[in-house]
């Protein structure tokens, strides 16, 4: 199984539109959304083309695909535009053997862990800012953001495939590489 993880979207339509590409282009199977989907946030400028209705839109014609949670931008407004679940603070997938906590990260960060067991992964986005190493035995991993990236990283996203976790740009580079056991 193939699994492509986004993340802070932030209601831009050409960033989201850039990613789907590289979904597509990875042929992977699912999406794992990892929170802020369509509100850019009062922290953050407008992003390229702003248009929540038109991401909500755009995602819905994936919505048997989606896994995804809530990040600290979405709102129950925003589920009654999306026709998936994506109110849950975190989300548990199992893969390979691995337990996968995927959140958001406003809730539980790499500071704030939930209760895992060795070797699981522990993913999240919130910070901009693509991750992936090991820490006392819990794979701690982020994409990135596809919209907002932070301290000069680029557009990024995120794949598990064949027990690997690559972080790769919008280009489809790959940024990080980590090998998950």
């Amino acid at each position: 199984m193939k699994i492509f993880v986004i993340s802070d979207i932030h209601g831009s339509s050409y960033f989201l539109k850039k990613a789907l590409e590289a979904y597509e282009k990875e042929k992977a199977d699912y999406i794992l959304i990892l929170g802020d989907e369509l509100y850019h946030g009062p922290r953050n400028s407008l992003p390229q083309d702003y248009n929540p209705k038109e991401v909500s839109e755009i995602l819905n014609r994936y919505k048997q695909k989606i896994i995804a949670v809530r990040g600290n931008c979405d709102s129950e407004v925003d589920q009654m535009l999306l026709e998936y679940p994506m109110m849950s603070d975190y989300t548990i997938l199992l893969m390979n053997g691995k337990r996968i906590f995927a959140t958001h990260g406003h809730i539980y960060s790499e500071e704030k862990l939930p209760n895992l067991s060795e070797n699981d992964i522990f993913i999240y986005g919130h910070t901009h800012l693509p991750v992936a190493y090991k820490k006392e035995n819990i794979f701690i991993l982020n994409p990135g953001s596809i919209t907002l990236p932070k301290g000069g990283n680029l557009n990024s996203y995120g794949i598990f495939e064949n027990g690997f976790f690559y972080i790769k740009s919008l280009l489809g580079e790959t940024i990080k590489k980590i090998e998950l056991k």
